[in-house]
């Protein structure tokens, strides 16, 4: 007898995960999206399995979105094991070189201050990124090091939060493509013990933070208590992500031109940039540009 297809439903929204520890990105998003019975599901920026927290998901129509929070800043608590290296840069790896010499909380204060700002970092071999076409965490598995290129990341925020040798925990706000795990080797090096990440929690992705996360134990009991719609209470709007975006409403008629694909006149539009777009009925219908006729430009559109 041919099995037969589960049909999705079509869901349309933000879902903050607080992802669970030693599940791969992708791993949880291909659960909650069973879980949700979607049609279609994405993610927005990898968590290393080792790490837990603010996974922003998006669904349906809010994956137009998602490369704006990609390229959005990110929060991370860490607890980094001070004087051992491992082969990965964090707990997950082998261990390669370990030291007993103690430094201390001094020492690393005063070495913090350097790793502020705009600051280069050479990414790890245990990274997504590609190297002729093949992601470097597939060579770095085959016992392959290739050469990286620094690339300019900046830390906004850098704090000491607790020091117990050899444990020092840190709360950092940084750019998209800051790689925490290079943080802590960097620190490690340049206190001449080494060093490796040993717990990572994203706290915040671009306007999300860890208060407004789910975890996956209680979307697991939603989905037992009421099935899969029953999932729909966690989701955020569409446009959530976009909310330090300007908005502007169109009128009835505005809105159908720019609906099929034409600029029209927005006189209460901001002179310049990117804005969230809502019809006549206050609805979330896409984001435009405004050109340089000062005309309202659709850049991406919700499917009605």
């Amino acid at each position: 007898m041919a099995q037969v297809k589960r049909v999705r439903r079509a869901v349309n929204g933000v879902l903050i995960l607080d992802k669970p520890r030693g599940m791969s990105s992708n791993a949880a998003l291909q659960k909650v999206r069973w879980l949700f019975n979607a049609e279609k599901a994405g993610h927005t920026g990898s968590l290393d399995p080792l790490a837990t927290g603010v996974l922003p998901l998006c669904f349906g129509e809010a994956t137009k979105f998602s490369q704006y929070l990609l390229d959005a800043e990110k929060g991370y608590d860490t607890v980094v094991h001070l004087g051992v290296t491992t082969t990965t840069g964090d707990a997950e790896g082998e261990v390669l070189t370990q030291v007993s010499q103690p430094c201390s909380r001094e020492q690393l204060e005063a070495l913090l201050p350097r790793f502020r700002g705009p600051i280069l970092q050479v990414p790890p071999m245990h990274s997504a990124l590609k190297k002729d076409g093949q992601p470097l965490y597939k060579l770095a598995r085959a016992g392959e090091v290739v050469e990286r290129e620094a690339r300019s990341v900046t830390i906004e925020r850098l704090e000491l939060n607790h020091f117990e040798w050899p444990f020092a925990t840190l709360s950092v706000r940084c750019s998209k493509g800051t790689y925490i795990r290079t943080l802590a080797e960097d620190l490690g090096q340049a206190l001449g013990c080494g060093a490796h990440v040993a717990e990572l929690r994203r706290t915040q992705a671009g306007p999300f933070v860890l208060a407004q996360a789910i975890s996956l134990e209680t979307l697991l009991a939603a989905h037992e208590a009421g099935g899969a719609e029953a999932l729909d209470a966690f989701l955020l709007p569409v446009d959530s992500g976009l909310e330090h975006w300007p908005v502007v409403q169109l009128s009835e008629h505005s809105a159908y031109y720019w609906l099929h694909g034409q600029p029209v006149w927005a006189p209460e539009a901001p002179k310049f940039g990117m804005l969230r777009v809502r019809d006549a009925q206050g609805r979330f219908i896409g984001i435009g540009e405004v050109g340089d006729d000062g005309r309202l430009a659709p850049r991406r559109l919700i499917r009605s």
